[in-house]
């Protein structure tokens, strides 16, 4: 397709310029571009193709970035990264060194804070509104809202506080719901566009507040007349919630109609306080095959468009979030009290199957991390043994949740802790780095790390014998390709185990070291260990660590390793720190993990090669940190 007006626009201060058939022309470009780029890279697509014109009327009608732009989810940005400077770089998106799949700050000026983590968009915009009224600056912030993101309850908390009275006066503000999860129905016409342009208009705001003057003076036509307005606007508007918290409510409007968008956005700039503005968009809109299945096109690899994402030619491995799927819902055949909960990730944490053959245990409870966490409490104190399907970096969001509502209580509930350690493209925001620190230090809290796609199966049964709270982690994507049997057997609870041997007797020079692994970078641990022939212990526990198998280690050997996909700090080297102080061992520690900053994003083998956690990283480490290599030198074996 022809681009040539994409091609003109260098910034938002170009699309300003543009006349109403030109905006209309750039959104067909503007489209076409992010279905080419999206296919080439891989990321986000659905989401992306839906805010296309919702995108460009922004930036007609604001004058970014003195206005404020926050968007929420962050994976919704991709147009927009496009008309703000980044159309020659989106060939780099989610890649090392390339640019972000989500808005940053340190990208561009366009992007004014930082959002992955969905419901935030709220809250920021309303601090940058009151930041502005307190300085004394005439802009405005608009915060652009998914559907799914208004479950939570920050983004109503933040509702809540934008409507109170402030001291420096009501915010400017807008918040646009972006809805793309209901059909546009007739509702969603020209009837409605004419009423939603009316209702933010300066003549119908000029005419509500002087009648609503003149008949204060006579309470009951007052009344009336409130009633009247109410129920005039409550044939189109799905709720007047957003006007009890003190907004001024807008639409339902088109969202891919700039006749409609457009004016609409102009009226509400021109307002002063807080503004909601109601949108109906299509996830997946103008590509036709993500229009018709928008999880599908959620976030492909890439793709030939013409003919769609195709299934691979190979069978891939299964991957562990699979491995948990196919064991939740054989667990639930064996115990009827097994319960599912997931927030807003069905197709993310691999409960798809679970949900279609034991419906009344399923729970998807919106993107409400929180709410989760308490949800499984109150059911595990009624007896039921809840499964909570969460990734790692969003269980950080119920951390008060599950320390005082589940661990205090000591409540026999499972948390499957997808993503764990770094997860490739999505980066910082999305990492699983924390988990062991965070969890471990919870009384009552017990964490697991599989090594492979079996071991994770069997742990997860094990998990759930337990009678109190207890962590499984386990990474992205698939392992090592380990056969899974379906037979579940418990494993020791608290044991790790020996993989490999040293060879080296004491005092045959060198140091005899110790790797002691935890989770999938065992295999990584065997290799380098076959090159620095040291002993291997899968650890399988962070909580409770395997004391004897540590001090047993420790008193055998030269030397200990750490090897964790999670932050070295307060991580599971740490525990073995402590677990030696205690019990008085002086031995060489070397603590091998994520360092003490953000990961970026970028591919996840390339990842864990640039942390040093590959084989010949852990081999590296080992070598500086404890002198030259021993004289037996076998050849690398991969596992």
């Amino acid at each position: 397709m022809n681009q040539s007006l994409l091609q003109s626009i260098n910034g938002p201060a170009d699309v300003r310029r543009l006349s109403r058939g030109e905006l209309k022309q750039l959104a067909v470009e503007l489209r076409d571009f992010v279905l080419q780029s999206v296919s080439q890279t891989g990321g986000h697509l659905s989401s992306n193709l839906g805010t296309v014109e919702l995108t460009v009327a922004l930036h007609h009608v604001f004058n970014t970035p003195h206005d404020r732009l926050v968007w929420d989810v962050g994976h919704q940005t991709y147009p927009h990264k496009i008309l703000t400077g980044r159309r020659d770089r989106m060939s780099t998106l989610r890649q090392l060194g390339g640019i972000s799949g989500f808005p940053r700050r340190d990208e561009s000026e366009y992007d004014t804070f930082g959002t992955a983590h969905s419901s935030t968009s709220i809250s920021a915009a309303l601090g940058m509104a009151i930041a502005a009224k307190m300085k004394g600056e005439a802009r405005k912030s608009v915060a652009i809202i998914g559907d799914g993101a208004m479950t939570a309850g920050m983004a109503f908390e933040a509702l809540n506080n934008a409507g109170m009275p402030h001291a420096c006066g009501q915010p400017d503000m807008l918040v646009i719901l972006n809805d793309n999860d209901m059909s546009i129905s007739p509702p969603v016409g020209a009837l409605n566009r004419y009423l939603a342009r009316l209702m933010s208009g300066k003549f119908y705001t000029a005419a509500r507040e002087g009648a609503k003057q003149v008949l204060k003076n006579a309470p009951p036509l007052f009344e009336l007349a409130r009633r009247f307005e109410e129920h005039a606007k409550g044939m189109v508007v799905p709720g007047t919630i957003f006007e009890e918290f003190g907004f001024n409510y807008v639409g339902p409007i088109d969202g891919h109609d700039l006749d409609s968008l457009i004016p609409t956005l102009e009226n509400l700039r021109d307002k002063h306080g807080p503004q909601f503005l109601h949108v109906v968009t299509k996830k997946g809109y103008g590509y036709k095959l993500a229009e018709a299945d928008p999880v599908k096109y959620h976030g492909p690899s890439p793709f030939d468009p013409v003919h769609g994402v195709q299934k691979p030619a190979t069978a891939p491995k299964t991957t562990f979030t699979q491995v948990f799927g196919q064991w939740l819902c054989d667990m639930a055949e064996k115990d009827q009290r097994l319960v599912g909960i997931t927030p807003a990730m069905r197709e993310g944490s691999g409960m798809v199957e679970f949900e279609k053959r034991f419906p009344s245990r399923y729970h998807d409870v919106g993107i409400a991390e929180q709410h989760a966490v308490t949800f499984a409490a109150g059911l595990a104190c009624e007896g039921l043994k809840p499964v909570v399907a969460i990734y790692s970096t969003f269980l950080q969001r119920a951390y008060d949740q599950l320390i005082h509502d589940v661990a205090i209580q000591n409540l026999p509930v499972v948390f499957a802790l997808d993503r764990a350690g770094l997860v490739g493209a999505d980066g910082a925001t999305h990492a699983g780095a924390y988990d062991i620190a965070y969890l471990r230090c919870i009384p009552n809290m017990s964490v697991l790390a599989p090594a492979d796609e079996n071991e994770c199966r069997q742990l997860l049964y094990t998990a759930f014998l337990q009678d109190h709270p207890v962590a499984v982690r386990y990474p992205r994507g698939a392992g090592v390709g380990a056969e899974i049997k379906l037979e579940m057997t418990a494993i020791p609870f608290g044991k790790g185990e020996i993989r490999r041997e040293s060879t080296r007797a004491a005092g045959q020079g060198g140091k005899r070291v110790a790797i002691l692994a935890f989770g999938t970078l065992v295999y990584p641990a065997l290799q380098a260990a076959e090159r620095l022939d040291a002993t291997v212990a899968n650890m399988r526990f962070v909580k409770p660590l395997d004391v004897a198998l540590v001090t047993e280690l420790a008193r055998s050997h030269d030397a200990i390793v750490t090897v964790e996909e999670g932050c070295t700090m307060g991580g599971a080297g740490s525990a073995v720190m402590e677990a030696l102080n205690a019990a008085g061992i002086a031995v060489p520690v070397l603590a091998l993990g994520l360092p003490d900053e953000f990961v970026e994003h970028g591919d996840h083998g390339k990842l864990l090669s640039a942390c040093g956690l590959d084989a010949a990283g852990i081999e590296q480490s080992v070598l500086k940190r404890f002198g030259a290599r021993p004289a037996l030198v076998r050849p690398a074996v991969n596992h």
